[in-house]
């Protein structure tokens, strides 16, 4: 699902938004998690998963074409956990389909 297919579920789902508000409300939540992440905090969702940052320390790693090594950075980097309720959902789903193509 892109951006753009979310703004299309969120205005066909509730009718009294318009295209435009649904983009707008579709970029303020982003823009919140977005600077939420920037700042370090954690992003918690109930039943869906939460959002956290990452830390990878520095470390030496290897350019594949000459084979010589590189310094790496260390880096913060998003991470998602899916939550419960999110899990059984996708392994449900994966598992009816897995039944239906066996049949």
């Amino acid at each position: 699902m892109t951006r753009s297919d979310l703004v299309e579920e969120l205005a066909a789902r509730f009718s009294q938004l318009t295209h435009r508000d649904a983009e707008f409300a579709v970029k303020a939540i982003l823009d919140a998690m977005n600077d939420a992440l920037v700042r370090g905090h954690r992003i918690e969702i109930r039943g869906f998963g939460s959002f956290s940052i990452n830390h990878r320390p520095p470390r030496m790693g290897r350019n594949p074409r000459s084979g010589e090594s590189v310094a790496i950075p260390e880096k913060r980097v998003p991470h998602f956990k899916p939550g419960k309720a999110l899990r059984e959902a996708v392994d449900q789903r994966t598992t009816e389909l897995e039944t239906k193509n066996q049949d």
